[in-house]
Order: C-alpha cells, then structure tokens, then sequence
C-alpha cells in the first residue's frame, strides 16, 4: 500500500515524494504526451520538449502524478521516433538535452515525475550500432541484430510477419543474411540472446535515470526475445482476434510462440529491476503486446518486487464498449496476475480514441469525463492520453495528409493511428488551436478548436473542468488509490463495484449508455460530494437513479 495518499503530496516536490513514498505509483494516474503533437515552441510545426514545459502547470492542474513523454530521442522518423538511432540524445526536432533536464526540473517542482518511453526491442537502420552490425559477420557487433540465412531457395528463414505487414525478415546484401524486424525494415530487431546488447540497454536505463526520470515505459516489452532456433509460428484458429491488429492484417493468423514472449525475457526484465532498484521511488510499466496466455504473463511480468513494476495491455483499448466486457476484463486481470499490478488506459498514442471507438461522438462532453473517471477509479494505476480532459474525438485524417506509415500500407481498411495523434489544441482564435505558430504535421480538425483548452476553462460544465474536479477529488479518496476491488451485481450498462481499503467502502457506479438507468445498492449509503458528478445521479432509499452516462460515488 502506498505510505502517502496523494491528497497529502501539496506542496511536495517529486524528488520529495519519492523519497518517502517509493510506491506512489501504485494508484497514481500517468498523463501520456505525445510530444509531435502537443505544443510547438518555435513554430515549426512540429510540438517539442520546451513546449511540453510550458504546459506542465495546465497538466499539473489536473491532478495527476506522473506524465508519460512518448519517444524524442534522435530518430530518422519513420515510425515518428519509435525507431531510435541514438539512445541517449534528444532529436533536435525536440531541442535539446538541456531542454529535457529542464522540463524534469520544472515537472519537479510542480510534483510530477517524467516517465520516458523506452524501446528496447529494435533500433533504426540508422543507429551506429546496426551501421557496424551489418558491415560483415564478424565485426565486434556482428551478433547485436537477429541474422537469419536464407533458405537453400532463397527463401526467408521462417514464416514469421512484421506487425506492419508483409515478412518480418528483410535482405541485406552485403552480408548475404536476413535480419528480423517486428515492425517497419528499417527498425531491426536487437538480438537480447547476446549478453552485450542487454549491457548496452541496462547502460541506456541508467542514463536517463542519472537524469532524474521516474520511470519508464517499456514499448513492446515482450519483443525483446525471439526463439533462438527460429521455429515457425503456427496458425491461429480461424476466430482467433488479436486486440493489436485489424483483422486485414495477416499477422493475425498466427499464433505467435516463437517471435515474441519468449522465456528468456523475464531473467533480463529481472536485471532491469535490479538496476532501477538502486534509484529509489522509480517505476516501470511495460506494454504487453500479447494474444496468448495474458493473465499468466501479466502475473509472471509483474510479480511484486521481481521484474515490471506494472504492466498493460490491450483489453480497455478494443473496440468493446459494454459493461459486460469493462465487467469480465477486469475481474480476470485482478484475479489471473494476483501477484502483480496493472495498468489501465481507455486511449493512446495507437489507438482510435475512446469517444469515438465506443461510439459516442454525439455525446463527447457527457461521455468523455464518465470514461477518465471510470479508468481512474479501477484498482491499478492509469494511464490518460492528452486531450482526453476535453473529450476529443478522433480526427478524420484524408489520406493524402496521413503520415503513419502503418495506415497508408492498410489504407482504407485500415486509417492507421493519425488521427489519435493530431495536435492538442489550446485555443480556438487560429486554424492550428494554438498549438503552432507555423503548418502543424497533422491537420487540426475544425471540430476540435469548439473543444478547446481556453473555450473550455470558460465553462465550468466543460469536460476540462468536469475531469479537473474529479481527478483532484480522487486524490483525497485513499480507498480509490489503494483499495482493494468487488463488483456489484450486474445491472445493464452500469457498471457498479465498491473499492475497500480497511473500514473505507466506496462504491463507484458508472453508465455506460445514454439512457437512465438505476442501481440497487446492497446496503445503505451516504452519496459523496466534490467529485464533479454530483448532477448526473440521485440516491432513493437504496437506489442510485444515473442520468445517462451518470456517475455516482457513495460510501457504504
């Protein structure tokens, strides 16, 4: 349990903090920034880290704990620097080192930690490490990529498949090999079987951590092994679903065994614990890009003390909107990883916004700030995407200003994930939302300037404010940070549970649709005030009546 609520943290600095809470994480809400696209300092069009900083104290207002930087690492761009060509520099596209040792002090002083987004799994074609790498099969870092030969026909080595589409094996000439790549051929898969690589990694984790990060998170954390015999995948049974694909994508119609969650991962994840271990108060969440035995993995990765602090994965990110499966994916996480801990997220930077993907576009202000609530208030720690305070919707990127490569391989099937990405907007009074000075990457839709920060801090109804209220009521609800969790029984699409830390019961109701509703409590309770969700729902005897997409917390 954490030893500080963080309704106790005013005043706090996160150096601080940490220092007398190492477990403030376990509950904490995370803020992920996607720093392309959240504000350009010096109107180039494109967001970077200076802009990030002046925008902390409208993040630290929301009262959350922690902000999530998505990669700014130097990068030739082609997956928008999921692709690393140099683990310990900023790209200058996003200034500077100075600029990010200052954006961690100021994210200091206002409380919040800076967790980075680290892959690990692959680099880009470009980083000096694959440079020297395919040179020839015996330079000093010959082994530090996954090298395949061809088949007798020429063949690539195995049936494996890139996420992005097509074989996950490209030629290189020069060593008359194959090399691996999950993702885009130009993001080669490291080689995590030569002890060398996990050198070099654990050396890249102590350098940000020399800076003064909380945390990381972990881009495709069980990638990082491949089967060191190189044996085919199997089919997947023709229902099979995979939550990190569309169903256009063949990578769907394997069981991936041998090209990912392999073993040998958990002893290097145990060596990553050890070296955060020996920076108090750091925290690490991993993404786990799983389609097979989740729960065991998720047990496994995140057992107390051993290797991931938590973990996520994709259960909330579908496309699933009813109480039902909010109901069965959660009591399955909670009860199939009882030694570990979990993380939740509604949206991110990959996937099509939760207003939009649950269907409720018409009632994005109503929707909105119930969805923050609901994440924010389930046993675990969440993770809350920019622009989800003011309820943006997804955007309609047309192609021909699409930049993911992903989407325009899968174009029209498959719109990729722009249209998640596009520019936060903090004012309505210019076409960029006062995100640029100059032609922002990705177009701001017109729908989203009426949605912006400066329009909403007018409106005390706004969705800004709505999640404003909550979120810095939640951080006064100890039993919403640490307590244990039970659902109540069904009632249609509310979804209903109390969260218990000793004598404090909280119970948390939530409707989904957009129709009234009503919830039979098992036993008499006192509604709670403060949160900001006071005028959707009323209590009747033992019966709270949600208006629609309702909210209500009482304690028992």
């Amino acid at each position: 349990m954490s030893k500080v609520t963080a309704g106790a943290t005013g005043g706090m600095t996160m150096s601080e903090r940490r220092r007398v809470d190492p477990d403030w994480w376990r509950g904490a809400v995370i803020y992920q920034v996607y720093p392309r696209s959240y504000a350009d300092s010096n109107g180039d069009g494109v967001g970077d880290l200076k802009g990030v900083t002046e925008k902390l104290d409208h993040i630290a207002s929301l009262g959350v704990d922690a902000v999530w930087l998505s990669p700014f690492f130097t990068s030739p761009m082609d997956d928008f620097g999921y692709d690393v060509s140099d683990y310990c520099d900023v790209d200058p596209m996003f200034g500077t080192l100075a600029d990010f040792d200052a954006l961690v002090k100021r994210a200091d002083e206002l409380g919040l930690g800076i967790i980075i987004d680290l892959v690990l799994s692959h680099t880009s074609d470009q980083h000096p490490w694959f440079k020297e790498s395919r040179r020839s099969r015996d330079n000093p870092k010959a082994d530090w990529y996954v090298w395949a030969e061809p088949k007798e026909d020429g063949t690539v080595p195995n049936n494996w498949l890139s996420i992005f589409g097509g074989p996950a094996w490209e030629w290189n000439a020069g060593r008359r090999q194959y090399f691996m790549h999950n993702f885009l051929t130009s993001q080669p898969d490291l080689n995590f079987h030569n002890p060398a690589v996990q050198d070099a990694l654990l050396d890249v984790a102590r350098f940000w951590l020399d800076r003064g990060v909380a945390g990381f998170r972990l881009d495709t954390v069980n990638f990082y092994f491949c089967d060191a015999e190189l044996r085919d995948n199997p089919p997947a049974p023709k229902d099979h679903f995979v939550a990190t694909v569309q169903d256009s994508n063949p990578y769907a119609r394997q069981l991936h065994y041998y090209d990912k969650s392999r073993p040998e991962n958990l002893v290097f994840l145990s060596r990553l614990r050890t070296v955060m271990d020996r920076y108090p108060g750091t925290t690490s969440v991993g993404e786990l890009g799983t389609d097979e035995n989740l729960y065991e993995m998720m047990d496994a990765y995140t057992e107390t003390g051993k290797r991931l602090h938590m973990a996520y994965s994709f259960e909330l990110l579908s496309a699933k909107n009813t109480a039902e499966h909010v109901r069965r994916s959660v009591t399955a996480m909670l009860d199939g990883a009882p030694h570990g801990w979990p993380s939740w997220a509604l949206s991110n930077h990959d996937f099509t916004r939760v207003v939009t993907r649950w269907g409720h576009e018409a009632d994005a202000a109503r929707f909105g700030p119930l969805g923050v609530a609901l994440v924010t208030s389930l046993k675990g720690t969440a993770c809350v995407y920019q622009g989800e305070e003011l309820a943006l919707t997804e955007a309609e990127v047309p192609f021909e200003a699409l930049q993911d490569p992903y989407g325009i391989r899968f174009w029209p099937d498959f719109k990729g994930r722009d249209g998640c990405r596009t520019p936060m907007v903090w004012s309505d009074n210019d076409p960029t939302g006062g995100f640029s000075a100059g032609k922002p990457w990705l177009p701001v839709p017109d729908r989203h300037l009426t949605m912006s920060v400066a329009r909403q801090e007018l409106d005390p109804t706004s969705p800004l404010h709505t999640v404003r209220r909550f979120l810095n009521w939640r951080r006064t609800q100890a039993a919403l940070r640490d307590g244990d969790l039970t659902f109540l029984a069904p009632a249609g699409e509310i979804v209903a549970f109390e969260r218990r830390l000793g004598a404090d019961r909280i119970v948390c109701a939530f409707n989904l649709a957009a129709t009234p509703a009503h919830l039979a409590l098992p036993s008499p309770a006192t509604p709670l005030a403060g949160h900001g969700f006071e005028a959707t729902a009323t209590l009747a005897g033992q019966t709270v009546e949600l208006s629609g997409f309702g909210v209500w917390f009482g304690k028992l």
